[in-house]
């Protein structure tokens, strides 16, 4: 057995020494594979904080424990911070949270005693901040009665008690006490967006879309740079929106330079193919000039995209998953129809005149956007343009 002093080993002996540790092998089984002794391997334990649980890879978000070696060994280098966090692919603030949380008392940054504090940590069992501080769960009761959200309620938090860190909770914190009922019970009052419980995002789609297993898809990154300057009318984007049950549907285009909307009811329930058919007869009544593009987001409803380009004559985009923003018109339309639909509406018990009458209703509004004309006048001089020699 080699004999050498416990802090004069290399690097790679001990990581494997504590590799081992964290496996669930003994001291001495340790110190046996990695060739040192079982004293020298008992003052790497010490020096280490007692190491007591076995080690279970994490998110990448987190530091492991070669990470905090990579660390360790820059700083014996007199690496800077900076150089040490671009090796390892973390922000340097990162990296000096690291050494400030987890160095020893003695100020020396040990990695394997710094990954035994970050999982301690960890594992410890703390109280949410609304539930132990009654004053605090006061204060943001008394505002979500006042139907404040909890964003605003976030940031009144931070002006109006600067020096309180403790009641400087972000909004998700407040809405996730709100949908536990740690601050008053949960119920269609509470939250202006009358909801109980947090919803799923996406109808059926996955991180990577819901149509990656069609390689045909056209991505939003491709689409014309005309389209972005909203310079030519018949760029449209699209969505669905779906009523109560998930069981009735109704499909919003917004043509993304005069703002014009149209409206389309689905019946029959909104599958790929009904949603195709109802899409391919609207874009039919359209002259050929109105119908360019249309961006559409991930959802299963445009799987037959395909057939929809062929039978209309219109080139489909797709939005990135999970990123309303890319179709910015579509989306504030979305909002604006919930004066008239609110969630929950049956589309089915909804009649075709109702859903045109709406239609006309935005379409009449002058928009600040448009130099406050509405989207039909803009509509109507395109149409006088189009016929005038």
């Amino acid at each position: 057995m080699p004999h050498r002093a416990w802090n004069k080993a290399p690097a790679d002996t001990k990581s494997r020494y504590f590799e081992l540790i964290r496996q669930g092998a003994s001291g001495s089984t340790a110190s046996q594979q990695v060739g040192v002794s079982l004293s020298c391997g008992s003052l790497w334990f010490i020096d280490a904080g007692s190491v007591t649980f076995i080690d279970k890879p994490i998110s990448t978000r987190y530091l492991n424990q070669d990470d905090r070696i990579e660390i360790a060994d820059g700083l014996a280098a007199d690496e800077s911070v900076k150089s040490i966090a671009t090796r390892i692919g973390k922000s340097y603030q990162t990296v000096y949270r690291e050494i400030a949380r987890n160095k020893k008392p003695d100020g020396r940054y040990q990695p394997w005693y710094a990954h035994a504090q970050a999982h301690q940590r960890r594992r410890r069992q703390r109280d949410r901040r609304v539930v132990s501080d009654h004053q605090l769960r006061a204060a943001i009761a008394g505002k979500l009665k006042e139907h404040w959200s909890p964003a605003q309620i976030s940031r009144w938090l931070r002006r109006r008690w600067p020096k309180r860190h403790s009641w400087h909770l972000c909004h998700e914190s407040i809405y996730e006490a709100v949908y536990r009922g740690l601050i008053v019970a949960a119920d269609q009052q509470t939250l202006r967006t009358g909801r109980t419980y947090r919803h799923k995002r996406g109808r059926g789609r996955t991180r990577e879309g819901a149509l990656k297993q069609s390689t045909n898809m056209r991505p939003i990154h491709d689409r014309p740079a005309v389209v972005e300057e909203r310079s030519q009318v018949g760029h449209w984007e699209g969505d669905l929106i779906v009523g109560a049950l998930q069981r009735s549907a109704m499909a919003t285009l917004v043509d993304r330079k005069t703002r014009h909307t149209i409206l389309v009811p689905i019946r029959g329930g909104h599958s790929a193919q009904v949603v195709g058919d109802a899409l391919v007869n609207v874009f039919a009544g359209l002259p050929g000039a109105l119908r360019r593009t249309l961006t559409w987001d991930q959802g299963n409803e445009m799987f037959q995209h395909e057939r929809i380009e062929l039978e209309s004559g219109i080139r489909i985009y797709f939005a990135d998953p999970h990123s309303p923003w890319q179709r910015p018109t579509n989306e504030n339309t979305n909002g604006l129809l919930r004066q008239y639909f609110p969630k929950g509406t049956n589309f089915d018990l909804v009649d075709d005149a109702r859903i045109r009458e709406v239609a006309d209703e935005l379409n009449d509004r002058p928009r600040l956007c448009l130099g406050d004309r509405s989207p039909r006048q803009l509509m109507a001089r395109w149409h006088r343009q189009l016929v005038t020699p």
